[in-house]
Formats: structure tokens, C-alpha cells, sequence
């Protein structure tokens, strides 16, 4: 009877994680579309210094819309993310950055953006809703990196195209595992979240990513 009830129990208990994964990047969604509405462009994947140098990542600059104001305004911004000006800030615990599937270090996050030339997050540069012509409901905003690819939610490090297909489509490893099963939770431009199979082809991951590419996305998901 244990042996039955054991893999039902597990099962029930990482759905609920999922959806518990689920309803943080619904926060980050509707985090990142206030922001579009209060500043007209969606957040850079990372602010840099007058010589270029990366200082502080997209999920410090959404906090307000987060309920972190209090963190948001302990933040030096001239000064690089891990400075120990910054160090309040750096010891603050976001949960919606935190995917109950992941055992990660305090802090760190599997949640990154998709950081591509043809993106909606494509470095220190902004993106404006009327420029994303592929369609809110086809193009992706953030998902979800393999354990081992996990970030301090403050560092201004995410994932290109490249390493998101490989974390959702690649085999699964023991060190550097997806956090559910089949699949991983992503954001749309829209603010939907869904939960794209890891059977999704790389075609379809490409189109989706891209802001005005034209590509039709193939619904393999």
C-alpha cells in the first residue's frame, strides 16, 4: 500500500508546486507589465555604467511593483549590483523569485530573462510594447533556467537562446536539473504563464523568442 500511495503523494505535492512556481512568474508578469505602463518600455535586461560594465538586473528594477519599496530604495544604482553599499538589498529574500521545486542558495533564483538580440530583453537597451509586432501572446518574457544555472535574483546575468532551449529541452541531469518535471514554467508578453513541454521543438523556442521576427509559432507544446 505504501508503495501505491508513496508516488501519488509525490505527485500531488509537486503540482502544487508547480502552481505555487506558476503564481510567482504571474507576479513577475504583472510586475513587469506595471512597469511598461509607468515608464512606457519595458525594464533592460541589465543597467550598465558609463564604461559599460553591468550593474543591476531587471528583477531589482521591478521591485516596486513587487511590494519591495523598501529594498528598491536601499539600492545604490551607480554602483554594481554586489558593491557593499548594496548589501541591504543583497541580504533581502524576494519570494516570488523563488521556485518551490529548486533548492538553491538564499537569494538565488531560477527565474531569467531571454536575452536575444531579436528579444524583448536584448541587453542594456528598452523595448517598447509597439515594437514587439509578432503578437504579446507569441513572444516570451522570462523563464525558468536549470538548477545549476540558478543567479542571485540582484546579479545582471540571465540566459541567451541557446542555453533556455538547453535547459528546457535538454536531457536532465542529476546537478543541473529542470525544477518539474516535462517542462518548465515561462511568461508571455501578455502576462500569461504557461508550461511549455519539454518535447517543444527548438524552431518554435526561436519564434517565440524573438520581438518581430514574423516567424508563425508552431503550437508543439
Amino acid at each position: 500500500m505504501a508503495a501505491l500511495l508513496i508516488p501519488a503523494v509525490q505527485s500531488a505535492r509537486e503540482a502544487a508546486r508547480r502552481m505555487q512556481c506558476s503564481n510567482n512568474m504571474k507576479q513577475i508578469a504583472l510586475a513587469l507589465l506595471n512597469y511598461e505602463s509607468a515608464y512606457k518600455q519595458f525594464p533592460p535586461a541589465y543597467t550598465v555604467d558609463q564604461e559599460g560594465n553591468r550593474l543591476h538586473s531587471w528583477r531589482t528594477a521591478i521591485l516596486p511593483f513587487l511590494e519591495k519599496t523598501q529594498v528598491y530604495g536601499k539600492i545604490d544604482w551607480t554602483k554594481p549590483w554586489n558593491h557593499p553599499s548594496n548589501a541591504f538589498a543583497l541580504d533581502a529574500e524576494v519570494p516570488f523569485y523563488q521556485c518551490p521545486s529548486t533548492d538553491v542558495p538564499k537569494g538565488f533564483t531560477t527565474y531569467v530573462a531571454l536575452v536575444d538580440q531579436q528579444g524583448v530583453f536584448f541587453g542594456s537597451g528598452q523595448t517598447k510594447m509597439r515594437e514587439i509586432t509578432d503578437g504579446t501572446a507569441n513572444t516570451l518574457l522570462v523563464g525558468e533556467t536549470t538548477k545549476g544555472k540558478a543567479v542571485h535574483w540582484m546579479d545582471p546575468s540571465d540566459s541567451d537562446l541557446d542555453s533556455f532551449i538547453a535547459a528546457l529541452t535538454g536531457p536532465d541531469i542529476p546537478t543541473d536539473r529542470r525544477a518539474h518535471v516535462g517542462g518548465s514554467n515561462v511568461v508571455f508578453v501578455d502576462g500569461s504563464v504557461r508550461f511549455l513541454s519539454s518535447r517543444i521543438s527548438a524552431e518554435s523556442l526561436r519564434a517565440m523568442v524573438t520581438r518581430d521576427g514574423g516567424e508563425k509559432v508552431i503550437a508543439d507544446y
